[in-house]
């Protein structure tokens, strides 16, 4: 999709809301973790459930352990009187996607987008093979670390980065999570012990619940309901190929891709989200992205802050959209992905009104 200054209508994100991230939640359900996050963003723009023109929300059901896990979480939205909703089996970042299309079509003016994950039930690690090749890959049970330690392997061995650059990424991102309330892991964090080599436990995300939404408008719309609305410029996604073998996996071009149809590249950025679970991931998405060290990289600590699956790439975009509500940006990038080794990617950037 091409950038919305390119004849698209202007859609802003208005209100960001998410619960505090923990490695636990045995004692909630989905809808109780959920529930708390949207009364926070419907009540920062004043709109009922009935005000809302269109619900999207993204989860997965081999998390839940059950089909069609995400009607449960309807009742955490109220689905009487009949709303229009839909679902995406994706992370929250590509519903927010699907509902900015749903705003461009001129059916409504404003949306409700929201994403959860509870990691915590089993070993995500292995649920995340799911998403492999099932004839070549996935038999060979392969899981998401130690394809990460692939990635982060043939980093290293091109020259890209070292193993005390990685320890940096995530010394940077958990000392940037001290000034995040709803971060899992703050401040100094040993970098650990390898868990695959070359990535040592501070490489990789925390394993933990979470919830987080967004409420998105349109037009005039956006400034009746946010002081400062965090304008999307532009939004694609694009995806890699599937067999792994067949990927440069030191870079991204899924990533450049969607960055340049989504005009990121157009003008220099002052903030950058990334949605980067494993440090050596970050590696490839600033030099995808064309970042250098003007721009504050995740200054909410990031995915190795706090990585809720399905909801961690909402978070980035909402991360973005909640620095320009405040004044502390101007220009912003979020990326969000999914899929092993940065497989699927979508790039948003952002934009304040002047000032």
């Amino acid at each position: 999709m091409a950038p919305a200054a390119h004849g698209a209508r202007d859609v802003a994100i208005v209100a960001f809301g998410q619960s505090d991230h923990r490695r636990s939640t045995d004692e909630l359900s989905e809808v109780e973790l959920l529930m708390p996050v949207l009364h926070e963003v419907l009540a920062a723009t004043g709109l009922k459930t009935g005000d809302i023109g269109f619900t999207c929300s993204g989860s997965s059901d081999y998390l839940a352990g059950r089909a069609f896990s995400f009607t449960m979480a309807l009742d955490g939205v109220g689905a009487w009187p009949p709303i229009s909703e839909s679902h995406v089996e994706m992370d929250g970042a590509w519903a927010l996607y699907e509902a900015w299309v749903k705003l461009q079509s001129g059916e409504c003016d404003t949306a409700l987008v929201y994403s959860y994950g509870k990691s915590s039930p089993g070993s995500v690690r292995d649920v995340l093979t799911r998403q492999l090749d099932p004839y070549y890959v996935a038999p060979l049970w392969p899981d998401s670390v130690a394809l990460a330690a692939l990635q982060a392997r043939a980093l290293i061995d091109a020259g890209d980065t070292d193993e005390p650059a990685l320890a940096g990424v995530a010394a940077r991102s958990r000392t940037a999570a001290r000034t995040n309330p709803h971060a899992q892991l703050r401040g100094s964090v040993p970098h650990g012990d390898y868990i695959v080599r070359p990535l040592r436990t501070g490489d990789c995300p925390p394993v933990g619940d979470g919830a987080a939404a967004v409420v998105l408008a349109a037009g005039e719309r956006a400034r009746e309901l946010c002081e400062r609305p965090a304008w999307i410029r532009g939004i694609d996604h694009r995806i890699e190929a599937h067999s792994l073998g067949v990927r440069d996996l030191t870079d991204s071009a899924s990533t450049r891709l969607a960055a340049e149809r989504a005009g990121a590249f157009e003008r220099p950025v002052d903030t950058a989200e990334l949605h980067a679970p494993f440090t050596s991931q970050e590696v490839v998405l600033r030099k995808a992205l064309r970042l250098d060290e003007r721009v504050t990289v995740n200054p909410s600590g990031g995915a190795l802050a706090a990585n809720p699956v399905m909801a961690a790439g909402l978070i980035r975009l909402g991360e973005a959209a909640a620095r320009i509500h405040r004044g502390a940006s101007e220009r912003a990038l979020a990326h969000a992905t999914s899929g092993p080794c940065l497989q699927q990617n979508l790039v948003a950037v952002l934009e304040g009104d002047p000032r």
